[in-house]
């Protein structure tokens, strides 16, 4: 199974997000983001499964049964609770933008959003908030103090090489800036995959969320080799082989492998560093069914859940979790990830991409023939 579409913009599409007035016009029976009415985090998770099953339904955002093996999830909630369930596909900041709008006449109960989003969600009063039971098997960086926003899995920065036109497949950054390939990332100016390969490359060489330049100048000077490829590292042109070496999260990455030839293509996490991100469920403040989004969420983060999620190449959040033989060897070996690391500073890293498109004009593209 594979993922057929790239990571979803993360920053891009912020100031698009409606505003919304800080009170609710949720009644106590549905709870309270803020706890005020009803405590969430209080339910025992047998009075969520009551209510959520007289509900009967949940309706997703950003969550369609190809992306993540979501289907798999929710056809097991079907089953085991006899829940209905629809999705409309959107990005991050039209889910946000849709609760916003939306308000009491809510049509979504649940979103899967970018990590940044998160905490927007929150600040902009419209999550309802629940921890789930497996919530001391979530890292502090993976989650807001409340439960407003919980990530499910992540994704990793990694390389996938065209055995077919790339003798040596790189290992390191090290091994990237020494061969004789072309390199692709796709569009920096407004993709989130690609801003996040330059944030891994500052990693690799000194920098970090408030100093990317590292990053820059090391695309920089592939460019000036003219080893940087403008081709979108997309599985269309992995397939007909125009991408050589690529940067890509490692679910796509594996993805793509599997779903061209996967005997064709070698992934791996840069050894120096690479960066983590990952995908949260927000649950709408207004949702017309609460308990079932309350329910989902705590089936993501069950075992059941999280390997349904492996099952489509995201890695689990719950680093707790055992997979399946058969399950486990659909993803990368752990030990690749021992110098990947979350976004350190997730504040300055907004504040950073806003900077990028500038900057990769400027200093990069002039070079790309």
């Amino acid at each position: 199974m594979s993922w057929n579409r790239t990571w979803k913009k993360g920053i891009i599409g912020v100031a698009a997000i409606s505003m919304l007035a800080a009170c609710s016009a949720n009644d106590a029976s549905k709870g309270s983001s803020t706890g005020k009415e009803t405590d969430n985090n209080d339910l025992t998770l047998t009075q969520i499964e009551e209510k959520a099953k007289k509900e009967g339904e949940v309706n997703s955002v950003g969550m369609p049964d190809t992306w993540a093996n979501w289907g798999e999830t929710w056809g097991e909630l079907g089953t085991k609770y006899k829940l209905k369930h629809s999705d409309t596909d959107m990005s991050s900041a039209e889910e946000l933008a849709k609760f916003a709008a939306e308000k009491k006449d809510a049509t979504a109960d649940i979103g899967d959003v970018g990590i940044a989003f998160g905490p927007i969600a929150e600040e902009q009063n419209l999550t309802l908030s629940y921890k789930t039971s497996y919530w001391d098997d979530i890292p502090n960086w993976a989650k807001d103090d409340n439960g407003d926003w919980v990530v499910g899995y992540t994704g990793t920065m990694a390389f996938i090489s065209d055995k077919n036109n790339v003798k040596n497949a790189p290992k390191s950054w090290d091994d990237l800036k020494n061969g004789n390939y072309k390199v692709s990332i796709g569009d920096a100016l407004t993709a989130n995959q690609a801003q996040f390969a330059i944030l891994a490359a500052a990693y690799a060489f000194g920098g970090d969320e408030k100093n990317i330049q590292p990053g820059i100048d090391f695309f920089a000077e592939l460019a000036k080799q003219g080893r940087l490829s403008a081709g979108d590292p997309s599985v269309a042109n992995l397939e007909k082989g125009e991408i050589e070496v690529a940067l890509l999260w490692d679910f796509n990455a594996l993805g793509y492998r599997e779903q061209i030839d996967a005997k064709r293509f070698d992934i791996s996490i840069p050894e120096e560093a690479s960066v983590t991100s990952g995908y949260a469920t927000v649950i709408n403040k207004y949702s017309k069914n609460p308990h079932a989004a309350m329910l989902a969420r705590e089936y993501i983060l069950s075992d059941a859940g999280q390997e349904n999620l492996a099952k489509g190449y995201a890695r689990p959040i719950r680093e707790n979790v055992k997979l399946p033989e058969e399950v486990k060897s659909l993803l990368l070996p752990d030990n690749m990830y021992k110098s990947a690391q979350p976004v350190g500073d997730q504040k300055a890293w907004e504040e950073t991409t806003k900077k990028i498109p500038q900057m990769w004009q400027e200093q990069v593209l002039i070079y790309v023939k």
